[in-house]
């Protein structure tokens, strides 16, 4: 057995001390019995050196922490990244991982808004079988009407409970970069835009109908008491479900127990402190701006209907030759524009 355990994290100084959060939470227990190589891939001009040295403390026997700095990938696609709200553009360096790390062939990548509850060797010894990724469904999708006509109709997924989060992930990067993961989502990047949960939809996109699913108590949202407190793995802080910005979050007592015990903790409690009644407003409205733009495109049915055979199409060339982003997106853009020249001329004859 692989006495090794690769796990990602993608972050900027903003979420550093979440990240300590959740480091302090999985040192705690995980098992003895396997050394675990925490990667961050971040922008090392959007990290401060004193906040990455208070990280580097985490470092011992079982634990080998290095900051990869993925900024020269990032220039290469930084204009066609879109974001939105409280994401930045870290939330893409998960992509990199495949490519970045050929000696892997199989890591976890986490969010860092998380506190680990169980054993996390265990999620990383899933059997992934033949699977692109191992992931869990989204909580968040099961409670909103509009989000569950969103991944149907716009991402394409057979049913809403199909469609994955993406901040928990078993990568099978072996079975990636043998797909060309990296360029498959550049080339999905360049041609069509999910603007909703943005990455999040593309790795839906592209890996459908090879994913292994995981149950819920590795990725459980504190959103509704769907399993037993005892039998939670991973508690993911996602949307604005967050302890340092809401005081009655659904298991905060399991984030403090471990914030209390990092170097971030009078950080964490500023910020909080700090909170302000129209900064909670504004987030409110951001999510019902979501959630209406979810609604709007979900009953756009030509817009839908391009994304999808862009994607459709991007995946089938990929598989028929040793392509690459350049050689797709090119290929697919003379295509179009030709397609596009006959339609205006049929119209103007």
């Amino acid at each position: 057995m692989n006495k090794n355990i690769p796990i990602f994290f993608a972050t900027d100084d903003g979420y550093l001390p979440f990240l300590a959060v959740a480091l302090e939470s999985i040192k705690q227990n995980a098992s003895k019995d396997y050394k675990y190589l925490i990667k961050v891939l971040c922008n090392k001009h959007n990290v401060s050196k004193a906040n990455i040295q208070k990280i580097y403390k985490f470092n011992d026997e079982n634990f080998d922490i290095e900051f990869v700095d993925v900024s020269s990938k990032q220039a290469e696609i930084n204009s066609k990244m879109h974001t939105r709200d409280y994401y930045s553009k870290a939330t893409y360096y998960r992509i990199y991982i495949p490519e970045l790390f050929p000696n892997f062939d199989k890591a976890l990548y986490l969010d860092c808004d998380i506190i680990v509850k169980g054993d996390i060797s265990e999620l990383y010894n899933i059997d992934l079988e033949d699977n692109y990724i191992g992931a869990i469904s989204d909580g968040s999708i099961l409670c909103i009407k509009e989000f569950q006509d969103y991944v149907i109709n716009c991402i394409g997924v057979d049913r809403y409970e199909d469609y994955i989060n993406a901040g928990i992930l078993v990568l099978n990067t072996k079975k990636l970069r043998e797909i060309k993961f990296e360029d498959l989502f550049i080339s999905a990047l360049t041609l069509t835009t999910f603007d909703v949960a943005q990455d999040q939809d593309y790795i839906n996109a592209i890996c459908k109908g090879h994913i292994k699913y995981i149950g819920e108590e590795w990725d459980k949202m504190p959103i509704s008491k769907t399993i037993k407190e005892e039998d939670i793995k991973i508690i993911h802080y996602n949307l604005n479900f967050k302890p340092w910005l809401v005081s009655d979050v659904m298991y905060s007592n399991y984030f403090w127990k471990y914030a209390k015990q990092t170097e971030f903790f009078d950080y964490i409690n500023l910020m909080k402190a700090n909170r302000t009644k129209e900064m909670q407003d504004k987030e409110a409205l951001t999510t019902q701006r979501l959630i209406l733009n979810a609604k709007e495109q979900a009953e756009n049915s030509f817009l839908n209907l391009e994304r999808l055979t862009k994607i459709k199409t991007i995946i089938k060339e990929f598989k028929k030759q040793k392509a690459n982003a350049f050689t797709v997106v090119t290929k697919l853009q003379n295509e179009n524009e030709m397609e596009s020249t006959l339609t205006f001329k049929k119209a103007t004859n």
